[in-house]
């Protein structure tokens, strides 16, 4: 199979203030090839942080406009916490809505999911209906609604993380939060859309699929024989399985695929060197992915800058 018959799927990890590591790799990686990354990928998938960037991406905006998105709104969307406001924590969510909505409306203002250049699958979570919901484009005839909507509510939901944010209630009252409770790393939700929605052959999909950095644990002995208190001490039950779900849908992916056909770029970082919101560590962020996107930009020289994905046309157009 030549590479120009292959589907090619974009995946982009969860992970708050994170995802500049995952934008900025990309737009090493673009200026390095002198390309635009996404004339490279027919799907994209994002979840959170990595929901926001796959809007980005389908929408026309370069890597590099998504880092300065982080740079400039950090601030503002995740503002320090500290004595009672961290108390607060417990009982409410620990960053306001506000800021988030309107560094969102600001980047992406009034344009609609059907003006996406490109498809996209973005997962997040009802409350209400206590289950998935997913949010495409019109890349399938019976996808008739989600392409009506704001890019910037689609951003909101998906990034909602529970604790840190309130839900998202701007899509038709739906109580919507983060994907990640479900699908922190979408590489499988983008695999099984393209086989099950567009009839893609297995054989033929490749992905890259990009992490916000991977911390090396030593999991604390207390967990073995530990009750609630146990595991809610440093959110040890959060990383765990958000942790287990990225890596049991790595492995599945690369056995689906094979090797050949499936490249996974993260960065191994000590423990507590990042967090969802931790923003005194932007300028980390952005230096730890000059530095991996270095050895990585020539495996995507070789392994998918040689395909060149088809024009995409909306099924409503």
């Amino acid at each position: 199979m030549t590479d120009q018959q292959k589907f090619q799927i974009l995946s982009l990890d969860g992970g708050g203030i994170k995802g500049l590591f995952s934008a900025a790799v990309l737009a090493a990686v673009e200026e390095d090839l002198g390309i635009s990354v996404v004339n490279h990928f027919d799907l994209v998938t994002g979840t959170s942080t990595g929901g926001i960037i796959a809007l980005g991406l389908a929408s026309g905006k370069r890597p590099r406009e998504i880092v300065e998105f982080y740079q400039r709104y950090h601030r503002d969307i995740f503002s320090h916490q500290y004595g009672w406001k961290w108390t607060r924590h417990w009982f409410r969510p620990r960053h306001k809505q506000e800021p988030l909505v309107e560094a969102l409306k600001s980047s992406f203002q009034d344009k609609k999911l059907g003006e996406c250049t490109k498809r996209v699958v973005i997962p997040t979570y009802n409350l209400g209906e206590d289950n998935v919901h997913l949010f495409r484009t019109a890349h399938h005839s019976r996808l008739k609604r989600d392409f009506r909507y704001p890019i910037w509510k689609i951003a909101l939901a998906t990034s909602s993380a529970p604790t840190y944010f309130q839900s998202c209630r701007e899509i038709e009252g739906c109580r919507l939060i983060d994907g990640g409770v479900w699908a922190n790393n979408p590489t499988m939700v983008a695999i099984a859309e393209a086989v099950g929605t567009l009839d893609v052959p297995i054989n033929s999909i490749r992905v890259l699929s990009i992490g916000t950095t991977d911390a090396i644990t030593n999991r604390h002995k207390r967990l073995d024989r530990g009750g609630k208190l146990s595991w809610i001490r440093g959110s040890e039950v959060v990383d765990i399985v958000m942790r287990g779900q990225s890596l049991g849908i790595d492995n599945q992916a690369r056995l689906l695929l094979g090797e050949e056909n499936y490249d996974r770029w993260d960065s191994k970082t000590a423990k507590g060197a990042f967090s969802l919101d931790d923003i005194s560590k932007v300028d980390d962020l952005t230096s730890k992915a000059a530095a991996i996107s270095r050895h990585l930009m020539p495996r995507f020289e070789s392994m998918f800058y040689p395909h060149k994905a088809e024009e995409f046309v909306p099924c409503n157009s």
